[in-house]
């Protein structure tokens, strides 16, 4: 029988599930489903049939959502 790598328990996944992702950035899987699609969180990446988001990604689009004192951009786009 083949031999398989040790786990890395101590290392954090970089490929996230939606749902893992949704979680990941502390929001609903349907509200990160909106934040896809209008450009607030990234696309996944495609690893055979399975979509997968990059944990760095999601790091650099949360660090980029406006803080509670900021002015959001995407609040005037709804007006």
């Amino acid at each position: 029988m083949a031999k398989r790598a040790p786990a890395l328990p101590h290392l954090p996944p970089r490929g996230l599930s939606r749902t893992q992702a949704a979680a990941y950035i502390g929001v609903s899987p349907s509200l990160f489903d909106m934040m896809v699609a209008d450009g607030r969180m990234p696309g996944p990446k495609h690893i055979n049939a399975r979509r997968v988001w990059d944990r760095h990604k999601l790091d650099e689009a949360f660090d980029a959502l406006p803080g509670e004192d900021e002015r959001n951009p995407w609040d005037e786009m709804r007006e």
